[in-house]
């Protein structure tokens, strides 16, 4: 290892001070400078056999971008990026790197990794600010035509990459703005609309259609795009859009939600740009939040800033939350509160149906369940109450069954996810794929985008064999 790269601190990202963005919208990390960039840079060891790019779910080729960065060439870099990447500003900022690219950074191994993230976010920021925006050349076209459902990470990826093979695409989103998740579930503070705004109008100078304000399943099913719309694919990208619930007494009452429609409504409804929109339904002053990921760290954050005192409720220990580090130190930083080992078991309204309280038990940590982690265990007799306006579930996702009731020879799971064959994504139905949340259950971005970049190749070679 080279001794001189190792001495070389990882840089640190500044970032607005607790109490300043605790009262506001605006982005947390300002991101790196051009210098600071080009010294992070300089900390990769260009291995011979590189490990981080197999823990990128898209296979980035880090190494060669961080290079263009450490030689100061910006805009080359981003390009390089992009070659994997749709969404290189997109997942700079909510991607787990900590888990995937950077964990099996050598540099890691006795000192801190190269923060591959950041790097990212400061190249894709580069390009879009310098206005230098690279569209490549796209081949002649190919006459096949292709349904993308759902304008989410997985969707938008597999729109790049088929646009620029040739063939036509058209994407079909149930909401009014394209982006899914990216632009309903995941907060101002950490991914700013007008990033996603700027990926998607990439997508529409390469010739992506979008068609908005259109429920498949409902508006069209999936068999009638492939039998009277003429599409010769379709690849379902519909997320997991259903919340699940604790299924204790009181859930019905005025002022619960789950995380997915708190967090949808705070978007919709410009939230981040209070109080030039005001957005009372959601505006409150207790509010209780349950769960320990990085959903329930974004739902409480929205309400901080909205005004309220915020108490996270986990059933588990701090060391056991699957959010991102950084997301709950954000969240402590700012000043919410932790009830941890606690687990509610009931929550209780008053004459008018409104939500006055919630009643939670303390629990302690016994045997390690299936997950390897320790199973919570209710501590008997140590029951108390909170006193509440609002309490936000956000224990996980489901998928929608819409489509899967509209086109019963899709084959599913219990769960409701899609079966595929994780070499192709190809569903049970010839010519329809499937990737992202729809498949995988909740989980991430990139993750969602490595099965739609899986999926788009498979594509482009069925309708390569398949007759005009």
């Amino acid at each position: 290892m080279d001794k001189k790269k190792e001495k070389i601190p990882r840089q640190p990202i500044p970032e607005q001070a607790p109490e300043d963005r605790a009262r506001n919208f605006e982005e947390v990390p300002y991101g790196y400078t051009e210098e600071t960039a080009m010294l992070e840079a300089g900390r990769c060891l260009k291995c011979k056999k590189p490990k981080c790019i197999k823990g990128c779910p898209v296979n980035v080729d880090i190494p060669g971008f961080i290079a263009l960065v450490q030689e100061g060439k910006f805009i080359e870099a981003a390009w390089k990026l992009k070659e994997q990447n749709a969404l290189p500003a997109v997942c700079g900022r909510v991607c787990p790197q900590e888990e995937q690219c950077e964990k099996l950074c050598v540099l890691g191994v006795k000192s801190e990794p190269v923060a591959v993230g950041r790097l990212e976010r400061f190249v894709a920021d580069y390009e879009r600010n310098s206005g230098n925006i690279k569209v490549p050349q796209i081949p002649a076209k190919t006459g096949k035509r292709v349904a993308i459902v759902g304008a989410g990470p997985a969707g938008l990826t597999v729109a790049g990459d088929l646009i620029k093979l040739g063939h036509e695409v058209t994407v079909f989103e149930a909401l009014q703005e394209p982006g899914g998740v990216l632009t309903y579930g995941i907060p101002e503070f950490r991914l700013p609309k007008v990033i996603v705004q700027a990926e998607v109008d990439y997508l529409k100078k390469l010739g992506v259609r979008f068609v908005m304000d259109y429920v498949v399943g409902r508006n069209s099913t999936i068999r009638e795009l492939l039998d009277k719309e003429g599409y010769g694919a379709v690849f379902i990208g519909s997320g997991a859009g259903l919340p699940s619930f604790m299924r204790i007494p009181g859930e019905n009452l005025v002022g619960v939600y789950s995380a997915n429609e708190y967090l949808t409504r705070s978007n919709l409804m410009k939230a981040y740009l209070f109080p030039k929109y005001d957005t009372p339904p959601i505006k409150r002053e207790r509010v209780a939040v349950i769960g320990g990921g990085n959903v329930a760290m974004d739902s409480a954050r929205t309400a901080l800033r909205l005004g309220a005192d915020v108490t996270i409720v986990y059933r588990r220990a701090r060391e056991q939350m699957p959010g991102r580090d950084e997301e709950i130190h954000h969240a402590e930083e700012e000043g919410i509160k932790f009830k941890l080992l606690n687990n509610p078991v009931r929550i209780i309204g008053d004459d008018h149906h409104r939500v006055v309280a919630m009643e939670c038990i303390k629990m302690e940590l016994g045997e390690p369940d299936d997950s390897g982690r320790r199973r919570p265990v209710p501590i008997e007799g140590s029951e108390f109450t909170m006193e509440l306006d609002t309490v936000i579930v956000a224990i996980g996702n489901k998928p929608n069954p819409l489509i899967p009731q509209t086109m019963p020879e899709l084959e599913t799971t219990k769960w409701g996810t899609i079966v595929v064959d994780e070499e192709t994504m190809a569903t049970s139905v010839p010519g329809v794929y499937a990737g992202g949340d729809i498949v995988s259950g909740a989980a991430t971005v990139i993750l969602a985008m490595g099965q739609g970049r899986i999926a788009a190749s498979a594509i482009n070679q069925y309708l390569a064999e398949k007759p005009m």
